[in-house]
């Protein structure tokens, strides 16, 4: 049986660890972290991203400011909404909630964020920083997947690493960060040939690809260390990983689940990062 690595109890351990880290900010420099989020529009999950987002701010004692934008709005508006908080001292990180309406052009909203308070990590300024290994904020999910691995004691040193999924939010970095580990990484996609034999050669398997089900035991290597991103939900309402947890749990060593994995991690190195742009 795998061992199961429990993301709610390790993100709200790195939690406190914020909590007491902002505590002392405030105490001994007067700074109170200060994250600004921005949604436009009314997607459902969005609101609930943003939604969770506030109600941990106030948890380890940050300040919040929520800008909720009708679906409406224009480019210019956004745009201008960011160069003010630009330049507003209490806000230390930026958010912009995506996706964004179809008229909206997220590159250009993005690319708008300072640097220094792009906490998603998203600007080409933190992502090249994140290549070359000389990084101030790190996206936040593969950010939360190396938290997991680091407080499970699995190093990724030395280790065949495979990750599953090359998007710029996930599979790009997270390969990144396993490489800046010291992991043997690679990287596998829709064009990937035999995929299920590459994947049976990984030490440490990431898969971030949003299938639900998609990795059996027949593509799991006894004895792996298991990572599953993926958040779906079945006809049935149930949430489920890119992982078929039943099939996997027995032959791998150590397994995240879906819910309760890799997700309660996201919103936590957020913190870290608006946390880290404060105390900079």
């Amino acid at each position: 049986m795998a061992m199961l690595i429990d993301g709610k109890r390790i993100s709200a351990l790195v939690r406190e660890e914020i909590k007491e880290k902002t505590a002392a900010l405030k105490t001994e420099k007067g700074i109170v972290p200060g994250l600004a989020v921005i949604i436009v529009g009314e997607d459902p999950a969005s609101q609930v991203y943003v939604r969770n987002k506030a109600r941990a701010c106030e948890e380890v004692g940050f300040y919040s400011e929520v800008y909720r934008l009708p679906a409406e709005t224009t480019q210019e508006e956004l745009n201008a909404l960011v160069d003010s908080l630009n330049v507003n001292d209490a806000i230390h990180g930026i958010l912009v909630q995506l996706p964004l309406p179809k008229h909206l052009d997220e590159t250009d909203v993005l690319l708008r964020i300072n640097p220094d308070k792009d906490v998603d990590a998203f600007h080409p300024y933190n992502v090249g920083n994140i290549m070359i290994g000389d990084y101030r904020f790190l996206p936040c999910t593969p950010a939360g997947v190396m938290e997991l691995l680091k407080r499970s004691n699995i190093d990724p040193a030395g280790k065949k690493c495979v990750v599953i999924g090359r998007s710029n939010i996930v599979g790009k970095p997270m390969a990144m960060l396993l490489l800046h580990a010291n992991g043997t990484v690679t990287i596998c996609h829709s064009r990937t040939k035999d995929l299920a034999a590459v994947c049976r050669e990984a030490d440490i398997l990431v898969v971030a690809i949003g299938r639900a089900d998609f990795v059996g035991a027949d593509m799991v290597k006894p004895g792996a260390v298991v990572i599953d991103v993926g958040m779906n939900r079945r006809e049935d309402g149930k949430l489920t990983g890119d992982v078929n947890f039943s099939e996997v749990e027995p032959i791998a060593s150590a397994i995240t689940p879906v819910p309760g994995g890799v997700g309660p991690m996201t919103i936590t190195m957020l913190l870290q990062n608006t946390f880290t742009a404060a105390n900079k």
